[in-house]
């Protein structure tokens, strides 16, 4: 093991050292630029503009796909099932039926317009669920290439910013209750900040019901995992047993967001968690970026924007739709 992380340590290093730069940066900046975004770019650019060294290279992969799936245990401490209970049966009804068909339409259209790799897969999730986090619990048991990764969070972080500027000045223009309102905005935008940002800057009585809404979209982060692994892995499986040979920190994941949800446990607490669990992302997504190239960002990167916009618009369709309709 001494070995291994002598051989390993400088390509860590490096990713730890852009990481620690994108998450203190990350408070200086427009709110679009969350420390997540900001490392995976940080590397993304350096990684192509300066030459990294072969002995950099296995540290960086350590870095890439160990850490990513480390920082979901933390991040899982976050997720509490009783969120679904305060948004009331109507509500969860429309958020429930959102992300099951979202999630299937995801898997099926990704294969239909060929997304490269698991790109589209992991944009549909972040999307239906909750953009950056969503993608990391993922993307280690479906894509074995991290550029994926950084691609789909890349592609989420766009749209979600977008579409916490424009969706509120679109919103205003109807006649809609608060209440209305954030069950629109909770149910579509991308990340719990792009929500906040959204829901708040029409008033606070919207910010409170779009937050409601998102942290019941975000609790259901663990069926959804589940779902997605059995549409991914239905056709290569010979048991049913089969479909619960998940991978360790998915099962461990799970088991955090139960205890979680059953446990109260103190506000300082969860918060150190969070901050740490975005630490150890930011680090990660820092080191995929050092691994993801102009071209193959441009290439598959453009495949993943439109996507990513089809999906999204999808997603806003089908809950007015559905707001309408129950």
């Amino acid at each position: 093991m001494e070995l291994q992380f002598t051989k390993e340590y400088k390509g860590i290093l490096i990713s730890c050292i852009i990481g620690i730069i994108g998450f203190l940066a990350s408070p200086y900046l427009p709110s679009a630029f969350n420390s997540i975004l900001l490392a995976l770019l940080l590397g993304i650019i350096i990684g192509n503009l300066i030459k990294i060294p072969q002995d950099f290279q296995s540290g960086i992969s350590f870095t890439s796909s160990k850490l990513l799936e480390f920082s979901i245990l933390f991040l899982a401490f976050s997720i509490n099932y009783s969120h679904i209970a305060e948004i009331g049966a109507k509500s969860f009804t429309i958020i429930a039926l959102v992300v099951a068909v979202m999630l299937v339409l995801s898997y099926y259209l990704a294969l239909k317009v060929k997304c490269p790799g698991a790109t589209g897969w992991l944009v549909g999730f972040g999307t239906t669920i909750c953009g950056s986090s969503a993608i990391a619990a993922l993307a280690p048991s479906v894509s074995k290439n991290k550029e994926d990764v950084g691609i789909a969070i890349a592609v989420v972080n766009l749209f979600g910013s977008v579409g916490m500027i424009l969706m509120p000045l679109a919103m205003v223009k109807f006649n809609l209750s608060a209440t209305q309102m954030g069950l629109f905005l909770g149910g579509t935008l991308h990340s719990i900040g792009n929500v906040a940002g959204s829901g708040y800057s029409i008033n606070n009585e919207v910010g409170e019901a779009a937050i409601t809404i998102k942290l019941a979209r975000v609790a259901l982060l663990s069926p959804a995992l589940i779902f997605f692994n059995f549409l991914v892995n239905r056709n290569s499986v010979e048991h049913w047993k089969e479909y619960f040979k998940l991978p360790w920190y998915l099962w461990s994941f799970i088991g955090i967001t139960l205890l979680s949800s059953l446990i109260h446990f103190p506000p300082a607490f969860l918060y150190f968690m969070e901050i740490v669990g975005k630490i150890i992302l930011t680090i990660a997504m820092a080191a995929i970026g050092l691994k993801v190239s102009f071209k193959t960002l441009y290439h598959s990167g453009q495949k993943g924007v439109i996507f990513g916009l089809l999906i999204f618009a999808l997603q806003i369709i089908l809950v007015g739709a559905l707001m309408l309709a129950i």
